[in-house]
């Protein structure tokens, strides 16, 4: 991490996230530090307590420390704060405050955060120092908190805040400890205080920022409401219009079984080019598919598979091929099942492509399909293959054959019926055309 110089004459702006989950930021936060400043403004910050004043020859210790702060002099700075240390028995509680504060935001400067918790700790322990000081430190402390992972420190710490309060709490006050909250499995808690932080800040005209709507989201479905992760999910698509909030709006859609709604926002994101990953495109051609729209499944999963964003692997490829066939494109179909079925170890596919070349009519190779099919075996109905070829040699008046494939099929429980039936026909047929000479 790059340091920068410390300006200690105003309050500091130091960030840091507090994670959801391991791939979503809730929110990023604002460590205030309160820093030595001068007589003016150390009375109009005691609000109403009467507190000690910071004397002159303190103060210029704080200078210095400032000064060397300023130089990136960490080491120099820690030196005149520790000189001023030796002398704290004549110190008023002010003054201690101001000092352990300033250890503080030097630790933290320097990424040695559990020395800047026990400094700001510290900080809170004199009495009296002005209210608007304590709170301000205490607010840090419970980020600092949230940051090392002890959440009901940081609430703790936040419900001091609180009680110096005499006013309304902060819609970030109620976030960062919803956030809390969440970390410890207290999803009721948090809601609460999450929904009044939205409402209040929304009533006073302002955007709410979109981390809140994170945490709000995650809540809810830690407290299995999908319904209001989709209202939530709607809002922050009409706020932020973001990829992946597109995304999550429509697997919510299908989580509430709401397949055409799911539909329609995975569509309305492809237009706008959000469906960029391969898992997406796969999830759109499936959803073409099972609400009946084939034609499209097969077009988006042969585009894809033509730019490199799906592989031509087994799975993609019987999913086309079937897609093709569903939408009555069967010359389509079958080149795209002839390139799945060389793929695959067992003779499904080939069966699965004798029946396309036996819809196409073209019976030899619906045969050379049904005998690939047999050879490979682990077939789920071993009697279609033998169906096809029946049928196929029955077309290429190879009656003999054929019955003797009907003869094959009907030893399979599954195909033996439709087997029966078949026979029954061509025997009829067979007779037929002897009778009329054919």
């Amino acid at each position: 991490m790059v340091k920068k110089t410390m300006r200690l004459t105003t309050l500091s702006a130091l960030f840091f996230s507090v994670l959801l989950t391991t791939s979503a930021k809730v929110s990023v936060l604002t460590l205030a530090v309160v820093l030595p400043v001068d007589a003016t403004a150390q009375e109009a910050e005691r609000k109403t307590r009467r507190v000690p004043t910071l004397r002159s020859r303190v103060y210029e210790q704080f200078s210095r420390a400032q000064a060397a702060a300023d130089e990136d002099n960490v080491a120099g700075a820690l030196q005149i704060l520790d000189e001023v240390k030796d002398k704290s028995s004549s110190m008023n509680s002010y003054e201690l405050a101001m000092m352990y504060n300033f250890y503080g935001f030097i630790y933290y400067g320097n990424e040695q955060f559990d020395k800047a918790i026990e400094s700001f700790k510290l900080v809170v322990e004199q009495a009296p120092i002005p209210e608007t000081f304590e709170q301000t430190t205490l607010f840090s402390l419970a980020q600092l908190y949230m940051m090392r992972g002890e959440f009901n420190l940081a609430v703790e710490a936040l419900d001091r805040w609180e009680a110096l309060s005499t006013g309304t709490i902060p819609p970030r006050n109620r976030i960062i400890k919803a956030q809390a909250y969440y970390q410890n499995k207290q999803y009721e808690e948090a809601i609460n205080l999450i929904e009044g932080a939205i409402a209040d800040h929304e009533a006073e005209g302002y955007q709410v920022d979109e981390s809140w709507l994170i945490l709000q989201r995650a809540v809810y479905y830690e407290l299995k409401q999908p319904e209001k992760v989709k209202d939530v999910l709607v809002k922050m698509v009409k706020m932020f219009n973001e990829p992946k909030y597109w995304i999550q709006l429509a697997g919510m859609y299908g989580e509430l079984e709401e397949e055409r709604k799911q539909l329609a926002i995975m569509e309305a994101a492809y237009q706008q080019g959000f469906i960029e990953t391969s898992s997406d495109t796969f999830n759109l051609a499936q959803l073409y598919y099972f609400n009946e729209a084939p034609y499209k499944s097969a077009r988006l999963m042969e585009q894809a598979m033509e730019t490199g964003l799906l592989e031509r692997n087994l799975r993609n490829l019987k999913f086309t091929a079937q897609s093709w066939n569903l939408a009555k494109e069967t010359k389509k179909a079958i080149p795209v099942m002839q390139e799945a079925a060389a793929l695959s170890a067992d003779g499904e596919l080939d069966a699965q492509l004798s029946q396309l070349y036996m819809n196409n009519e073209q019976w030899a190779q619906a045969i050379a399909a049904a005998d690939k099919a047999i050879e490979k075996g682990d077939l789920r109905n071993p009697g279609i293959p033998h169906l096809v070829k029946g049928m196929s040699l029955f077309n290429q008046k190879q009656y003999a054959l054929a019955l003797n494939e009907l003869a094959e099929a009907e030893k399979y429980a599954q195909s033996k019926r439709m087997a029966q039936q078949w026979g029954q026909y061509f025997q009829s047929e067979i007779q037929r055309l002897e009778a009329s000479g054919s």
